[in-house]
C-alpha cells in the first residue's frame, strides 16, 4: 500500500512539472506521432489492398479454373467443359436456369489519370448470370451493356483511376471500339477495377473461338460445396480445380500484403529507433532537471522503484499522447485515400482505397506505447540511481 501511494504521489508530480519542460516533452510527443502516423499510413495500404480483394464473392459463389492454374490468365476452359460444369449438382437456379457464368479475362492498356501512364486494366467477358451470381453489382451511372453489341460497364474504382471510362467515352482495343453505357458499384470489391462486356463478343475480339477461363458458379447454399466439387473431380471428363471466390482473392493478395508489412516493419524500426533517441533525452532531461527533489524525496523515505515507475508511466503518457495524435493523423489524411497497384498474380491493376482500420489504430498506439516505454526505461533506472549526496548538491 505504502510503495502505491508513493508511486501515485511521485507520478503526480511529474505530470504537475510538466508544463516547465514543455519543449522537450512536445519534441517527443511530435517525433512518436510522425513515428505513428507513417507506421498506421503503410500499413493501411496493404489493409485497403487485402479487404479490396476478399470482400469479393461469398462462401456459395465458386470459381472454376484449369487444373494447375494460378490465376484467370493461366486457365482455360472449353465450351464443353463449361457446360459439363452447369450440369453438376448442388448449383443454384433461376426458372430452373444454372447459375454460371463461363467467363473470359483479358488485359487492355489504358493511361492513368493521375501519371497518364500506361497501365494493365482486367477487361471482363461475362454471360447474363453474372449477374445473378453478384447481386452486389448495382449501375449506380448509364445502363447496362446490350448483349451482343460492343458496349462495356466500367466500375467505379476503375473509372476513378482510368482515363476515358466515362459513359459515352469510346475505348479502341486492337480493332475494335466499345463503348461505355454505364457505371458499376460492387461494395468497393476487386470488381469495381474491371471493365464487362459480353463474353460473346470479346471472344471473337480476341480470338478465342468457343474457350473460356473462369466458370463463375452460385451453389445453392454453402454446404453444398463438397457435392459439387466431387460430381467434377470424379469425373474423366474435364481436368479442373474450385475454389471459393472468396479464398481465391484472399491467396492472391497475400504477396502484396507481405511485401508492404516487411517495409513497414523496416522503416518503422528505423524512426521507432529515433523516437526512442527522443523519449530518451526528454527522459534525462526531466530527470537531470528534478534530480534534487528526487533526491530530497528518497531521504524523506521513498523508495527506489517507485521513482522507476513514476517515470516510465509519464514516458508512456506522453507517448499514448503522441500515438492518439498520430493514428487520428493518419486516420484523417489517408482513411479511403484510393490509389491502384498491381495484382502480382495477373500482372493487372487493381483500384483499392486505403483502409485506417480500428484494429491499425489500436496497432499505432500500442506501438508508441512501446516506444515510450524503452524510451523511458534507461531515464527511470538513472533516477533511481542517482546518490542522494551526489543529487542534493546538483543545481
Amino acid at each position: 500500500m505504502r510503495w502505491l501511494q508513493q508511486t501515485i504521489a511521485l507520478t503526480a508530480f511529474n505530470l504537475r512539472t510538466l508544463p516547465s519542460r514543455i519543449g522537450s516533452a512536445a519534441a517527443a510527443v511530435v517525433g512518436i506521432a510522425f513515428v505513428v502516423a507513417v507506421f498506421v499510413a503503410v500499413l493501411s495500404i496493404g489493409e485497403g489492398f487485402r479487404r479490396t480483394m476478399t470482400i469479393a464473392g461469398s462462401d456459395d459463389t465458386i470459381l472454376v479454373m484449369r487444373s494447375g492454374a494460378d490465376s484467370e490468365m493461366a486457365s482455360i476452359l472449353s465450351r464443353e467443359e463449361a457446360n459439363i460444369i452447369a450440369e453438376s449438382p448442388g448449383i443454384a437456379r433461376v426458372s430452373d436456369k444454372p447459375l454460371v457464368s463461363a467467363e473470359l479475362f483479358v488485359i487492355v492498356n489504358l493511361p492513368k489519370r493521375a501519371t497518364n501512364t500506361d497501365a494493365n486494366v482486367p477487361m471482363r467477358g461475362i454471360e447474363a448470370t453474372a449477374f445473378a451470381i453478384r447481386p452486389e453489382v448495382k449501375i449506380v451511372e448509364g445502363r447496362r451493356f446490350g448483349w451482343g453489341r460492343n458496349e462495356v460497364i466500367v466500375g467505379h474504382s476503375a473509372q476513378l483511376q482510368f482515363a476515358g471510362l466515362d459513359v459515352g467515352s469510346i475505348l479502341q482495343f486492337g480493332k475494335d471500339t466499345w463503348k461505355v453505357v454505364g457505371i458499376f458499384e460492387a461494395n468497393g470489391s476487386i470488381s469495381e477495377s474491371e471493365i464487362w462486356c459480353d463474353a460473346a463478343v470479346l471472344g471473337p475480339a480476341y480470338k478465342r473461338g468457343t474457350s473460356f477461363q473462369t466458370a463463375v458458379v452460385k451453389l445453392a447454399s454453402p454446404g453444398s460445396f463438397q457435392k459439387f466439387k466431387d460430381s467434377l473431380t470424379s469425373n474423366p471428363r474435364v481436368n479442373i480445380q474450385m475454389q471459393r471466390e472468396r479464398e481465391h482473392y484472399a491467396e492472391q493478395s497475400q504477396t502484396l500484403v507481405r511485401i508492404i508489412n516487411f517495409l513497414a516493419g523496416i522503416i518503422t524500426m528505423l524512426m521507432s529507433l529515433a523516437a526512442i533517441f527522443g523519449a530518451l533525452n526528454t527522459m534525462y532531461t526531466a530527470v537531470s532537471a528534478r534530480s534534487r527533489e528526487i533526491a530530497t524525496l528518497e531521504a524523506m523515505g521513498f523508495s527506489g522503484s517507485p521513482v522507476i515507475v513514476s517515470v516510465l508511466i509519464e514516458s508512456v503518457i506522453l507517448s499514448i499522447i503522441g500515438g492518439t495524435i498520430g493514428a487520428l493523423g493518419a486516420w484523417l489524411a489517408f482513411d479511403g485515400f484510393r490509389t491502384a497497384t498491381l495484382n502480382w498474380q495477373t500482372f493487372s491493376q487493381v483500384a483499392f482505397s486505403f483502409d485506417v482500420s480500428t484494429p491499425l489504430l489500436l496497432k499505432g498506439i500500442i506501438a508508441a506505447v512501446i516506444i515510450g516505454f524503452f524510451g523511458g526505461l534507461l531515464p527511470a533506472i538513472r533516477a533511481a540511481r542517482i546518490p542522494v549526496a551526489v543529487a542534493l548538491r546538483e543545481r
